[in-house]
C-alpha cells in the first residue's frame, strides 16, 4: 500500500480498493446529500456488498487501464477522493473528477490531490488533455478547475438530467504543455 502526502496536515491520497467498502460506505453517509448535489455519485451504494461492488468495478477499470478511484484520508478518516474515467492513454486523453463530504471543505484537499493526480496522468502516463466535466450551478468544483489552470472549453446546454433539472454541463481542460508551464511557474514561486 502507498500513500502520497499532500501537505502537513495529515491529508494523503492513497488507493480506494474493494477491501475499503466499510469505510467507503460510510464516508458516503456522512456526505451523500452534499456529494449527490449535482451528480448521482454513490447514489447506489447503499450497502457493505454494493460499496465493495463499486470499488471493485473501479479495480477492473484501473487494472483495464480506463479509470481510477483514489480516497483522500484525512488523520486517517476516509473524507474524499478523485478519479480519473474515460483514461484513453494510446490517444492521450482522460477526464477528471472528484467528491468530497462537507465536514473536509475548505482546505483545499481535492486541489492538492487532483495536483498529484494530473501530474501523474501527464509525467507518468502521457497524457496530453485532461479535461474536467462539472454543473454550471457547481461552483466548487469549477473554482477547483480554475485553481488548476484549466480553460474553460464551454457548456454543453441542459445536457445533464438530474434531479428534476436539465443542469448545464460546464467543460474544462488542460493541455501537457500548458500543465508543465503551471507547475514550472509554481515551483518557481515557492523558491
Amino acid at each position: 500500500m502507498y500513500a502520497i502526502p499532500l501537505g502537513d496536515d495529515g491529508a494523503e491520497l492513497r488507493p480506494l480498493e474493494p477491501w475499503h467498502a466499510e469505510e467507503f460506505l460510510a464516508h458516503l453517509e456522512r456526505g451523500r446529500e452534499f456529494i449527490g448535489q449535482y451528480i448521482p455519485f454513490g447514489s447506489n451504494v447503499t450497502d457493505p456488498a454494493s460499496a465493495r461492488e463499486t470499488l471493485q468495478r473501479y479495480a477492473d477499470l484501473r487494472a483495464a487501464d480506463t479509470a481510477s478511484y483514489h480516497g483522500i484520508w484525512l488523520d486517517g478518516k476516509l473524507v474524499g477522493g478523485v478519479l480519473t474515467l474515460n483514461f484513453d492513454a494510446a490517444t492521450g486523453n482522460c477526464e477528471v473528477g472528484c467528491w468530497l463530504e462537507p465536514a473536509a471543505t475548505g482546505r483545499g484537499l481535492i486541489t492538492r490531490a487532483m495536483r498529484v493526480l494530473i501530474d501523474w496522468a501527464v509525467e507518468e502516463r502521457g497524457i496530453h488533455r485532461v479535461e474536467w466535466v462539472a454543473a454550471s450551478g457547481n461552483t466548487p468544483s469549477l473554482n477547483v478547475a480554475r485553481r488548476l489552470g484549466m480553460t474553460r472549453d464551454g457548456v454543453r446546454r441542459e445536457a445533464h438530467p438530474y434531479g428534476g433539472v436539465r443542469h448545464d454541463l460546464e467543460v474544462w481542460s488542460i493541455l501537457a504543455p500548458q500543465w508543465r508551464e503551471a507547475r514550472a511557474r509554481a515551483a518557481r514561486n515557492d523558491h
